[in-house]
């Protein structure tokens, strides 16, 4: 399968440029070095052992950078999906929380096929830049905890660290500025033997390769009832947050990525997670832009050598890697949500200049998403915001005009009357459909040319069914003329079965 639509993210075609090639695999390490103190801090968010999120982010990344459809992409254990199967491993195990990670891969694979990343096409713009803002607002807020109770030397060193990644692309783009901010910051601090907060304490590292197991779980109904709840809703989460990463990154890139394969390959990566003993994960929207924005790489090269990098470096090199202090990783988290940031959508004049409406939606994906600490829940309320939005704005585009009146009988009186209804009929514009007609004062006979318009959904054809109800209560007749192919076909489906009109 080609990569994903450009010459930019060949794989081949990185391996063949020693220059790209060293970006890759620099940027790779430097994602593998942030990556470390993450996926403890979100084993402990799931209650369960560093070991556990370590192995995860390793298997994941290996095997997303092989069967993934974005390229540059990091996907490892998240805080997302920690928080979603966290009551799993609190209250039945860690065999019965190895099985819901595989179990939701599975679901993930199934849904990809389905089609469910088409449904991507349907995210406003505005719940994106929401996403992505809020995205900025959670990475800063994450690295709070660690510049709270701390030596006062940490704020000079995550300082230090802010100043090199600043300056140092201005010189030069050779080496990663985040690599040589965290190289800088643990030599500075080594050699004045200072004793500062390092990834050493945020959990133990793991001294051995991660085993292929089996969780250790009846094949039963009783086991299925108990994981299926959080399966669902991880595969859900995950699937979410790694399409809309895939989106922000094609943006980024000016490339395309295969949605769907991106979909299905999550499944893969969970599923195999959890056969060797991790908590699974999703995209990583934080590692991603540190890849992608902050490092430069742009192919499957870089996510794989961030696994093999991280498994590398926790195991074969655990103890150097637990010196490095939290400062160093917290600068680079800093930079990357500054980097993350939508800075351009919250400037006085775009705000200013951009419909009030497009902006609540903006603010309501950004404020659900910051008080749930769920990417998931804030994009469902943008989108539910932004239909919301939608809806009320176009249902002042239909309306109901009185076109004609004939005198069928020659009797001097007016025997028929037409209306003709303009716009799109939907739940929204049809609800006063009803009130648009003088029922008492109308002839016998009413025409209704519908001919302008088109019928949407059941809640137009009970609206249509609730007028003619009206006339014939009073003794008149209705005709509903000028129906198209579409429209027709779901009146005579509909109509006389949607219960009492009203």
């Amino acid at each position: 399968m080609p990569e994903a639509g450009a010459r930019e993210t060949s794989t081949l075609a990185a391996l063949r440029d020693p220059k790209r090639l060293r970006t890759e695999v620099l940027a790779g390490l430097v994602v593998a070095l942030a990556l470390i103190p993450e996926a403890i801090s979100f084993s402990i968010i799931a209650g369960v052992d560093p070991r556990v999120g370590l192995f995860s982010s390793f298997v994941m990344a290996v095997t997303i950078a092989v069967v993934g459809g974005r390229p540059a992409m990091i996907s490892a254990a998240t805080g997302a999906v920690a928080l979603v199967i966290a009551p799993v491993a609190r209250e039945h195990g860690l065999d019965y929380f190895l099985a819901t990670v595989i179990l939701a891969g599975l679901l993930q694979i199934v849904l990809s096929v389905l089609g469910v990343a088409k449904l991507m096409r349907f995210i406003p713009r505005m719940v994106m830049v929401g996403f992505v803002n809020a995205l900025a607002i959670l990475i800063f807020m994450a690295q709070i905890p660690h510049l709270v109770g701390v030596p006062w030397l940490v704020y000079p060193m995550v300082g230090l660290g802010i100043a090199i990644m600043v300056a140092l692309p201005r010189v030069t783009t050779a080496v990663p500025a985040p690599l040589v901010a965290i190289v800088a910051i643990t030599t500075l601090v080594l050699a004045n033997g200072w004793s500062l907060p390092d990834v050493a304490d945020q959990g133990e590292l793991p001294r051995s390769l991660p085993e292929l197991l089996i969780p250790n779980v009846p094949p039963t109904l009783e086991t299925l009832r108990i994981i299926a709840p959080y399966a669902v809703a991880m595969a859900l989460v995950g699937l979410l947050e790694s399409l809309m990463t895939a989106k922000l990154v094609d943006g980024i890139t000016d490339t395309h990525s295969d949605k769907t394969r991106e979909g299905w390959g999550q499944g893969v990566a969970n599923a195999l997670s959890g056969l060797f003993g991790g908590m699974g994960g999703c995209a990583m929207i934080g590692q991603t832009m540190i890849n992608v924005k902050v490092s430069g790489a742009r192919t499957r090269i870089s996510t794989f050598v961030a696994g093999v990098f991280l498994l590398a470096l926790v195991v074969g090199a655990g103890d150097a890697v637990g010196m490095i202090p939290m400062a160093a990783l917290v600068a680079v988290m800093i930079m990357v949500s500054v980097a993350t940031l939508d800075w351009h959508s919250i400037s006085p004049s775009t705000l200013r200049r951009m419909p009030h409406s497009e902006n609540l939606v903006m603010l309501i994906t950004v404020v659900v998403t910051v008080a749930t600490h769920n990417l998931a829940y804030g994009v469902i309320a943008g989108v539910n915001a932004a239909i919301i939005v939608f809806a009320r704005r176009v249902a002042h585009f239909a309306s109901v005009e009185r076109v004609g009146d004939a005198d069928v009988d020659g009797d001097g009186t007016v025997d028929e009357r037409v209306y003709k209804v303009t716009g799109e009929l939907f739940f929204a514009t049809s609800n006063d459909l009803v009130y648009q007609f003088d029922y008492s004062g109308d002839p016998q006979r009413v025409v209704i040319d519908v001919s302008d318009s088109h019928i949407w959904d059941a809640s137009t054809v009970a609206a249509l069914d609730a007028v003619q109800a009206k006339y014939e209560r009073l003794g008149k007749s209705v005709e509903i003329v000028g129906l198209n192919r579409s429209s027709a076909h779901r009146h005579r489906q509909l109509s006389g079965h949607l219960g009492e009109s009203h």
